[in-house]
């Protein structure tokens, strides 16, 4: 007889091989033909609400491994909170204006010069359809993905009715009294002919001048001083930037520091003396003291231009380098502008937009030969300027420092003044109390931060930033669709007005403020008549558009996106001065209230050496290479299982590690799945064998951890954890321990039935756990389980995360799991040895109180041997080992090889044991 057929061996349809790269798009594709997300909305209907914000990724040009990660997480995130009962709500974006889109048109059309030959619409409309098609296409690679999402009704920053809720929220701040313009210095990028806000500044290594000029005293300033006008007495600066000498209008001091007059007549802070003879800048002793309060108010000479420079006092300057007398343009500095303000210094700005001198320079007699300047770039200016102030110039180096660029055009940007528009930090908005940076600051403290480093960085970046520069002068973005009065430089800010134009916006969109005239534009019953008025013609910055998604989306009727202010925020840890910075001010300033209750950042994908990734290395991994050669349930494994509270490392060994642990972890469900193929009910836990209590209870407080662990978005430690069961509990245990009871027990058999009922629970829950993560394999897994896991569930989204209950073990677990580990070492030597080849040949004699309480065929079970005894061997001993003060000696067994079950139980060869004889005969 063919025992073998008289064995209840495991079987399944799940497939050993998942096969992803065939079968996920198929999956994805029927998801989505089912309308998934909408499914999941209508099964918690009435279920409290977790909303996830989307911030959006720019639509230019495919996705990389960086919104891979980003967007997975979210999905993972949002997937976490819906099997746990919630109604969740996602609904991607994406950002759609701005320079980058610009810059691709003007690529397409041959160049910036080409690019201006055409009307603002049409450039318009040629980034619109760049931004629409790049929307598309990023779509669908995130789909590849897995990723559920309000796909259908995504938010999009170029829609109509979104940029006329993007106006509306800059009307709402100019009602607050937050909106101001005036001229003052901003980053400008002479490269792209646009201010920027401090979020799009890089900083990079530059190379600069380092220069030291002595700026002579005026007589009068001399006199007051009790010099004569023939006594020479000049205060040195240090600047980076020659280029912008032509600016000065004044010379800074520290109002706490002493300056000192030397021997050489130059004047410098007291404390900086010593470092600037020691390095041959001076050379020179002390003959006089002076107050900063003494040289306030003097007037020193520009020796480039003989322009009078102011000597003037700030908090700015220090003295821990350079001369303590600071070079003041206030044209090209933000310092240098609040001093000047104070001060009431001139501005003076000779720089044009591309980054050359202007024909100021001539009218104002800034530079010597200055028509030679006109047009000529700043940065090729230095070496003239420099020789030009020939003895007055002390010193010359160069050096390399760390220095503002532009993030698109990586090019060296500068400090000029001109007329922006501005949202002010530090005023109070209407009917507020407090200011607007303040607002901000006390509701970073109500926020939930993850990890918790994120709260010290947004707060000191909040607490230390200028006022926000929203204009930008470019074409394609939201216009600042403000009309002003012509005679007076007034800016209309009329409600009626205001509302007829986000109206217009939203029928036409915002393209509508450069294709009419303003008679089309004005609202009829203003007052005004057309040709008094004139358009302002700035967009906003693209920070400010996704900065007020909050109030475009969550506050929308066009949406159905979720609550404001939403439960999380999810991004890179750059957008703490970027998208979570912008969205906070903005929320603040109109509803005094940050946009979220919770931050959480991740870090940045590098390769297996911590090395970023680039082209030119040749370590960049495509989202698209992964799929192809993986699958996305790899890459979706791979960002649970890392750590993303740093960089994350991410190669082609990691991911064939991750996949062999994808492997693992499909084959251990695809095991328990065979094993209950035909359980129908459930036993109860009272009726359950000692092994059976024994599994639940390490999964219960295991799963229940990991359960914690990932709704505290702690993902890489829940997976270890989980991992850690599986490979050691689990699989490494009681699969093992069970498969006698499992394959060679009656089919009805209590013994089995309990076995089988508590794989039964481990796997539902642990499927439910596993199932945000890797959710197409999750979803097969319902597709070919038995109705004891899914009842009647359609497929994995019809489920909902049920905790196991607790179970008491009815023996000391943990001193048996150390008798098992011992046991273990002595079978490894006479497995080497060549003395056995399976623990089926073994029996164990102890004396052992732990394991002769236990039920005699489960402590079988747990030593997977043939036999526990209390008496003294008959059988020779071959190993022994020691638990605490218990002595557990290993003999052959003495019995006959079941040719059914392989246990040494058989009371004669060739015949069954008294179980499988059972069994066999019914």
């Amino acid at each position: 007889m063919d025992y073998k057929d008289t064995l209840l061996l495991p079987t399944t349809t799940f497939a050993m091989r998942g096969n992803l790269i065939n079968n996920e798009p198929k999956r994805y594709a029927a998801w989505d033909e089912k309308k998934v997300y909408h499914k999941m909305k209508a099964k918690r209907a009435g279920a409290k609400h977790f909303t996830l914000h989307d911030g959006p990724p720019y639509a230019n040009g495919h996705i990389h491994i960086g919104h891979a990660l980003n967007k997975v997480l979210k999905d993972i995130i949002i997937k976490n909170n819906y099997f746990n009962g919630k109604s969740v709500r996602f609904t991607p974006g994406w950002d759609c204006h701005g320079l980058p889109i610009e810059q691709q048109v003007e690529k397409k059309l041959g160049g910036k010069q080409k690019k201006e030959r055409l009307e603002t619409a049409e450039i318009r409309k040629l980034c619109r359809e760049h931004a629409a098609k790049f929307v598309d296409i990023q779509r669908g690679e995130f789909k590849q993905l897995g990723i559920i999402a309000d796909w259908e009704k995504p938010y999009v920053t170029m829609d109509y009715k979104f940029e006329a809720n993007i106006f509306r929220t800059l009307c709402s701040v100019a009602k607050k009294g937050l909106l101001i313009e005036r001229s003052k210095p901003v980053f400008w990028s002479w490269a792209e002919r646009t201010a920027l806000a401090e979020a799009e500044v890089e900083y990079e290594d530059k190379e600069d001048y380092s220069i030291f000029v002595a700026f002579e005293l005026s007589d009068e300033a001399k006199e007051k001083l009790g010099l004569t006008k023939n006594e020479k007495a000049a205060p040195v600066i240090w600047t980076t930037t020659p280029w912008t000498i032509p600016a000065n209008t004044g010379i800074s001091l520290n109002p706490e520091e002493e300056y000192v007059l030397t021997t050489d007549g130059y004047i410098v802070a007291k404390k900086l003396l010593n470092s600037l003879v020691e390095s041959g800048v001076l050379g020179g002793t002390i003959t006089k003291t002076f107050t900063a309060k003494e040289l306030e108010n003097l007037t020193a000479i520009n020796p480039l231009n003989n322009r009078p420079s102011r000597i003037v006092l700030g908090e700015h300057v220090l003295v821990d380098n350079g001369t303590g007398c600071v070079h003041t343009a206030p044209g090209h500095g933000e310092d240098d502008y609040r001093v000047g303000l104070k001060y009431d210094l001139e501005v003076v700005m000779p720089v044009d937009e591309t980054g050359c001198y202007d024909a100021t320079v001539v009218r104002d007699a800034l530079i010597p030969n200055a028509q030679e300047f006109v047009g000529r770039h700043i940065f090729k200016s230095n070496e003239d300027i420099v020789e030009m102030m020939g003895e007055s110039v002390l010193h010359v180096s160069k050096f390399m420092h760390s220095y503002p660029h532009c993030w698109r055009s990586h090019t060296p940007l500068i400090y000029r003044a001109t007329k922006q528009w501005f949202i002010s930090v530090d005023e109070k908005p209407q009917d507020e109390d407090k200011t607007l940076r303040n607002i901000a600051l006390d509701e970073i403290e109500k926020t939930l931060f993850v990890p918790q480093t994120g709260k010290n960085r947004l707060t000191s970046m909040v607490a230390n930033r200028p006022d926000w520069c929203i204009s930008r002068q470019r074409d394609w973005g939201v216009p600042i669709a403000f009309f002003r009065v012509k005679e007076t430089g007034e800016v209309l800010l009329d409600e009626k007005v205001l509302n007829f134009t986000a109206m217009i916006f939203e029928m036409q969109g915002s393209d509508a403020w450069y294709s009419m005239d303003i008679a089309q534009l004005l609202y009829p019953g203003s007052g005004y008549k057309p040709e008094e008025l004139e358009k302002v013609n700035d967009i906003l910055d693209v920070w400010f558009d996704s900065g007020s998604t909050w109030n475009s989306v969550l506050k929308s009727r066009n949406y159905d996106a979720g609550d404001y202010p939403a439960d999380l925020y999810v991004e890179g840890s750059d957008q703490h001065r970027g998208w979570f910075q912008s969205s906070l001010f903005l929320s603040s300033a109109v509803e005094h209230k940050a946009p979220y209750k919770g931050v959480l950042t991740h870090g940045f994908t590098v390769d297996e050496k911590g090395e970023k990734m680039s082209k030119s290395k040749g370590n960049v991994i495509a989202p698209e290479k992964v799929l192809k050669e993986y699958g996305s349930e790899i890459l979706r494994l791979w960002v649970a299982s890392s750590d993303y509270q740093g960089d994350l490392k991410i190669s082609q060994g990691i991911l064939k590690q991750t996949s062999e642990n994808y492997r693992k972890l499909r084959n251990t469900f695809r095991i328990m799945l065979a094993n209950i193929n035909d359980l129908e009910s459930l036993t109860p836990y009272e009726d359950m064998g000692d092994l059976d209590k024994w599994i639940l209870n390490v999964a219960q407080s295991t799963l229940d951890e990991v359960h914690k662990q990932f709704s505290e978005y702690n993902f890489v430690n829940g997976m270890s954890t989980l991992n850690n069961f599986i490979v050691n509990e689990l699989s490494g245990m009681y699969i093992d321990m069970t498969k006698d009871n499992l394959y060679c027990n009656a089919k009805e058999s209590q013994r089995r039935r309990a076995s089988q009922s508590a794989m039964a629970i481990i796997t539902k829950t642990l499927l439910l756990i596993m199932a945000p993560i890797i959710t197409y394999t999750a979803d097969e897994i319902v597709e070919n389980a038995p109705a004891i896991i899914k009842g009647d569930a359609q497929d994995i989204f019809d489920m909902t995360y049920e905790k196991i209950e607790p179970v008491a073990v009815p023996f000391d677990a943990e001193y048996m799991v150390k008798a098992r580990e011992g046991f273990g070492a002595e079978v490894d030597k006479l497995k080497k040895e060549k003395i056995i080849k399976n623990t089926l040949e073994l029996v164990i004699y102890t004396e052992s109180k732990a394991t002769l309480e236990m039920d005699r065929v489960d402590a079988e079970d747990w030593f997977v041997v043939s036999g526990i005894f209390e008496d003294k061997p008959e059988e020779e001993i071959i190993a022994s080992f020691k638990v605490d003060e218990d002595i557990f000696s290993i003999a052959k067994a003495s019995k006959f090889k079941c040719p059914r079950c392989w246990k040494y139980q058989a009371e004669a060869e060739d015949c069954l044991c008294e179980r499988c004889q059972s069994v066999v005969n019914g």
